[in-house]
This record gives C-alpha cells, structure tokens and sequence, in this order.
C-alpha cells in the first residue's frame, strides 16, 4: 500500500496550516490499527488537507492513495475515507459560479475541477463497496455513488437492486438518500425516481423506510407527495416510538421491521435524488460493539471529529432510531414554503412522548420560523409549554428559540414568566471568560416589553459585574423598565475610567438612553469627559447618544458639546452636533458641522451627517442640492440614508421615493430603512410603484432576510418590524405623502 507516496515532493505544496510535508503521515495514520490514530488521522485530513471544503494541490496528490485505503479490506473505518473522498470530489462548480471567478481563484477553482475529474474517474470501486463486509462502508458508498459516478441510470438501477437484500435499516436509509440525490443531480430521472420513492413511502416494511422515502419525495417530486402527509408522517412516528428500542441497533432491525423493501421493476426503475444538505447527511453510529453493528469501533479522542462522535454518542444515546431527526429535517426542506403542513406536523412532533423528538422539533420549529411567515401561535405556545419540561436540553432549547421571537413568542409570556420564578438563580449566566449575560428567558419575556422581567434586570444590576446585554433588554422593555433608571445611574457613577470602562459602562449608557432618563446627564458626562485612550471613541460615541436622548433635560451638557463641535470633520464632531442638536436646537450651531461632515472621505461618518442633517428637517434645506448629489453614490446604503434625508428637508418626494425603491430592489438588507421612511411619508397611493412593492412584500411568505446556510438573531425581529411597516405605509399614519 501506498506505493510511491516518498516520491511525492509534499514539502513544496501547502496546506491550510502550512507545508503539507506531515500528509504522508496522515494517509498511513489512516490506515493505522489503532482506532484513535485513524480518528486523529481523519481530523487531519479534514482539518488542513481538506479544510472547510478546500482543495489544495497536496489534496489532490492524496486522492489515488486514499482510493488504496478504500478497496482494501483489511483498513478499519473506510466509510469516514469514502466520505472524505465524497467531499474532496463531490463540488460542482456550476456557469454561474465560473462567471464570478476573479484572477485570484482561478486556480482554487481549477482545484476544485482536477479533484472532480480525478475521484469521478476511480469512482467505479464505489459499485463494489455497495455490498462490503463492513456496514460503515456500505453506508457511505451510495451517497458516493450517487454524488460522483457519471452513469446515473446504472447507479439508480443497483440502488434499487440492493435495497431488498440489505440487512442494516440505517444502510437502507441511505440507499433512499442516494436515489433522491440522483434525482436532484438529474433532474430528468426525478419522475422516475419519484415514481419508485412513492411505492416505497406507501408499501415498504418498516416505518422508518416510508419516512425516508417520503422525505426524499418531498425534495425532488413534492408533487408526489400525499395529500394527508401530516398525519401520514404522524402516524410513521407514533409506529417508530411504539417499536422496543432492545429489539435491534440503530435501525429497529429484527421481527418489529424485517429487512428488504420493495424490489425494483423493469417498468418502474428509479432516478435522481434531491441534494443532501448537512442536516440530511447520515450520521456516524453511536459507540456501541462491533459484534452488534459489524462497524468498527470509536474511541474518545481529543479531535474535532472525535469530538463530534462524542456529542452525537450523548444526544443519540438509548434511542432507537437516531436517523429519524435528520429524515425529519429532511422533509421539512422539500416542503419547503407549505407552511401550514409543516406548522402542523411541528406542533403534532411537539406533542410526542418522546422528548428526544420533542428537542428535534423545537429546533426546527425555530427554522421553520425563521425562514417563512406564517401564523405560529399554537406552534409557539407549543415550545413554551417544554419550558416546564424537566430535562434540561428540552427546556433550554426552548428558551434559545423563544429568545429570537421577539413579540411572536407572546402566546409562551406566562411560560417565561414561570421559568423564570421557578428558577431565580439562572437569571444571569456568568461564563469562564467575558462578562456574564442574561439568559434566554429574561432576553424574551424582556423583549416582549414584560414588566415580569424587571425584576431579573434589577437582579442583574446589583452583581459584581453587570451582564453585557442588560441595555438592551431595558431597550425593549421601555417606560416599563422605568424603576431600573437609579440602579443604572448609580452603577454608572461607580465605573472606573480606565482601560476597561468600554465594556463596564456601555450596557449601562444604552439602558439610560432607552429610558431618556435625564436625570444622569451628570453621571454621563462624567463618562464623556474621562473616557480612556483605549476604545475611548467607542465610549464617547455611547455617551453622546444617552446626552442626545435625554433632550433639553441635559442642558448641562451644552458647553461640552460646543466644544466637541468645534473639530469639524471629525466622527466625534457629528456625534456631538446632532446631540447638540437634540439638546438645544441650535441649527446654526450645528449646521456648519453637519455639511463638513457630509464631506468626508468615509462613507460611515458621510451616512452619519446625512443622518443627522435629516433631523433638522426644513432648517437643512440648503443641503438639498448636496443630498441630491449623493444619489448617485456607489455605495448604497449612503444612497438610501441621503435620499432619507432629502425629504426630511425639502418634504419633495418625487426623487427620495424614486431612489428607495430602486434600493429596495438592490439589496433586501435596507428594506427595513426604506419601509419605515414610506410609513413616514404615508399615505402611499393606491396604484403607486410603492404601494405594488409594499403589497408584493406582504403576500411574500420567505422572509426578506432568510438566508440558506445562516442567520442573525434578530432576523425574526426586523422582518416582522418590516411587514408592520408595510401595511403602516399602506394605512397611511404617516405625516405627509409619497404623491
């Protein structure tokens, strides 16, 4: 085995880490016969030669050994090597993607192609792996096959040609998995595919096999899918908890759920299957004994791959079908926008006696809700309900999903609320390093403006070290949060100026802006005066902020502020002027700044005078010829704040409406700003540009700012802040008109 590998010149090629001269031993490390030398090995492997999907040249010199370890039976753990090679051959580098390549990828992308080109080509061994001794081996090569041979019509055909003579559940799942990946790959055999997946999803013999099919069918043919798939899946569950978890391994193997499936038929052959995505992946085994899976052995090691088997060990332990959540998440994608099936096959999940599948279905009552708008207050009260539940992962992952609710986790207040009373010593999470936070419950019963979350917040106030996010939930909470403004200003008072007053006076100076509580306009300038070198501007910035909230209660503050105006230019200066501003409403004090501002080389501190030049409405007016000038700037979003502040002062719609559609059109991410000056400007006249916009968002059921792959934790929060918007532009509350 590895015949040539000294002959490779590793040290002049690279990886993610440096020269890849450590490689060669990383191949042999995978076909050590120690178990936590493979597993350290493979880490490796994905770790610096295939690094967050990565391709380098010494990546590819690997792929002819890797296919050695592959094909001989003799190297333990050659499912993690197939799946590697999966990974390393399996990108496609569509037209889209090669039109967007720029000089300095040109040869990444060649990479990419060279490692697909080289594992297609060897991808043939992948046919005999399908029937391999080892169970983790033939649990790796349909997805293999499926993502990498160039005959799809021949894979499909032993796809369906092994199902019935495969003996391990979790195996067969992924047999399914790979027909729906054909099927998305090739988007020509998807009927046929769907075709030979619905007889599975109504005649195959185990509960979780219909499950799989189901979920498969609902990625590349929904149109195949029954019409009463809610309680069909219901009733695959209710099957899949009653079968003894003792009667078999990971896959209710034995008399409960025979082996085999439906066989294939020469007018009925499958296709192409949907494409897998993380959560559809099939996952390793839990750690149990070879004797019982026939896969070999895991140990405990100090990698990151180790450390992933040993997360999945603990969250898969004693259940039965660990696969079920992944076919589950499955299905939810290939449902994709029918909101209302997936709402009522989660809140029917929510219900189960299993609170394993109980954590699932928060989880993805989370994602459901992040990414589709819908009507989710019986879902929602749902989740709040396992607040109460005594295992701890159930209840937790219930606070993180009402934490990003914002006002739609109303229907689960009293649950909060009962949290919280139940357990007053969990108010404030203290952490091994940084400062401690709020948790989850106290984040939302605070952010549904509940006055039941004051009392953490005064908890929180009177700690040794205030939590970072304690502002903020005084933010949402408003005049409600009122009692706290004593507590805030006192603690205030008590920061020491020095290198670390940023972090301890911040979440302070946002709580008494929240509150406009004018009464620390003393504590505040202490701030301002004294703040450190180190992240001073940050502190200044904050405390300008609090001065411009409290208004004309912090005329103190004024000869201060003159100063700070008096160095034009500069970031501080239009901080200062529009606190100024706020304060005093001296325009001809402020004015001169605001325009110097509008000047700078920087597209932040340009924004910011914009901003701040919009406040003063009419008294601006002559900046409108420059504002105008900024709406052909190349940077958006400064595009957006100026023509924002075009109509503030000049009251001229015609051009500031012209320009925010336009906007909202390039980049989803300003539709927030735009909407809420439309609701301004209100009355938006029926038949208008705006109105077709504003209604077309409406009826939209993505969120505007869904993402696939990732979120932010107030995309609930500011999506459901924009429909609000909308239909307030539409009413027409609004103080003049887009007309």
């Amino acid at each position: 085995m590895f015949s040539g590998i000294d002959e490779v010149d590793w040290a002049s090629m690279e990886h993610a880490y440096g020269p890849a001269d450590d490689v060669p031993e990383l191949l042999r490390g995978l076909a050590s016969a120690d178990p936590a030398e493979r597993e350290a090995a493979l880490d490796g492997m994905y770790g610096a030669v295939h690094h967050q999907g990565d391709v380098y040249a010494c990546t590819l010199a690997c792929i002819p050994f890797l296919f050695e370890l592959v094909v001989d039976p003799g190297v333990q753990d050659r499912g993690g090597v197939v799946e590697l090679l999966t990974s390393i051959g399996g990108f496609d580098l569509d037209e889209d993607d090669e039109a967007e390549i720029d000089e300095d990828e040109i040869e990444g992308a060649a990479n990419y192609a060279m490692a697909a080109a080289a594992v297609t080509a060897g991808a043939g061994v992948f046919f005999e792996l399908i029937a391999d001794e080892d169970p983790g081996v033939r649990l790796a090569a349909p997805l293999a096959l499926a993502t990498l041979h160039r005959h799809p019509v021949r894979v499909l055909a032993l796809l369906r040609e092994r199902l019935p003579v495969e003996p391990d559940e979790e195996v067969r799942l992924a047999l399914v998995e790979a027909a729906g990946r054909v099927a998305l790959r090739h988007r020509p055999l998807a009927e046929r595919v769907g075709q030979w997946l619905g007889l599975l999803a109504s005649r195959a013999d185990s509960p979780g096999l219909r499950l799989a099919a189901l979920a498969q069918l609902a990625r590349c043919s929904p149109d195949g899918l029954p019409g009463d798939v809610v309680p069909v899946v219901s009733g695959l569950l209710r099957q899949m908890r009653s079968v003894p978890e003792e009667s078999g391994d990971r896959g209710d193997r034995g008399e409960h759920a025979p082996p085999g499936g439906i066989a294939a038929r020469e007018d009925d052959e499958p296709e192409p299957g949907p494409d897998t995505t993380p959560d559809a992946e099939p996952v390793d085994p839990e750690p149990v004994a070879p004797a019982e899976t026939g896969r070999g052995e895991h140990v405990a090691t100090p990698t990151l791959v180790g450390q992933l088997r040993s997360l999945s060990a603990q969250e898969n332990a004693g259940r039965g079908a660990p696969w079920a959540a992944d076919l589950l998440r499955t299905l939810h994608v290939g449902l994709d926008d029918r909101v209302g099936d997936r709402t009522a096959l989660l809140a029917d999940q929510l219900r189960s006696p299993d609170r394993r599948q109980r954590i699932d279905a928060v989880r993805m009552s989370g994602g459901l809700i992040r990414a589709w708008r819908g009507p989710y207050e019986e879902l929602v009260a749902l989740v709040g309900d396992q607040l109460s539940d005594p295992e701890p992962r159930l209840a937790e992952a219930a606070s993180h999903v009402l934490e990003e609710l914002f006002g739609l986790a109303a229907p689960a207040a009293d649950a909060l609320a009962a949290r919280l009373a139940a357990d007053p010593g969990s108010w404030v999470k203290t952490w091994a390093s940084g400062p401690p936070g709020l948790c989850s419950p106290v984040k939302a019963l605070a952010r549904l403006g509940d006055a039941r979350a004051v009392p953490a917040l005064a908890a929180a106030l009177e700690l040794p070290q205030v939590a970072h996010d304690v502002g903020f939930a005084v933010g949402h909470l408003g005049a409600t949060a009122r009692p706290l403004a004593g507590a805030l200003r006192r603690r205030l008072a008590e920061v020491e100026l020095d290198e670390g007053a940023y972090d301890r006076a911040s979440p302070l100076l946002a709580g008494l802006t929240a509150l406009r509580a004018g009464e620390a306009a003393p504590e505040v300038l202490r701030v301002l005066r004294g703040a450190p070198e180190y992240r001073g501007e940050w502190l200044r910035t904050a405390a300008l902020r609090a001065l411009g909230s409290f208004g004309p209660a912090a005329r103190e503050a004024v000869p201060e502020l003159r100063a700070l105006v008096r160095r034009p230019g500069t970031a501080s200066a239009t901080e200062a002027a529009e606190a100024l501003w706020a304060v005093s409403g001296d325009a001809d004090a402020v004015l001169p700044v605001l325009i110097e501002g509008l000047r700078s080389g920087q597209v932040h501190d340009r924004r910011a005078a914009a901003v701040a030049l919009g406040a003063l409405g009419p008294r601006a007016a002559v900046v409108a010829p420059r504002l105008r000038g900024l709406l052909a700037h190349e940077e958006l979003w400064l595009r957006v704040d100026a023509a924002i502040a075009l109509w503030e002062v000049s009251g001229r719609t015609r051009e500031t409406v012209a320009a925010l559609l336009t906007a909202w059109e390039q980049n989803r991410h300003v539709r927030v700003r735009v909407a809420e000056c439309l609701a301004r400007m209100g009355p938006v006249p029926e038949g208008s540009a705006a109105a077709h916009v504003l209604r077309s968002e409406l009826v939209s059921v993505r969120r505007h700012n869904a993402m696939d792959g990732g979120y932010g934790s107030h995309d609930i929060h500011e999506d459901e802040k924009l429909l609000a918007l909308c239909r307030q532009a539409l009413r027409g509350t609004g103080k003049g008109s887009t007309s």
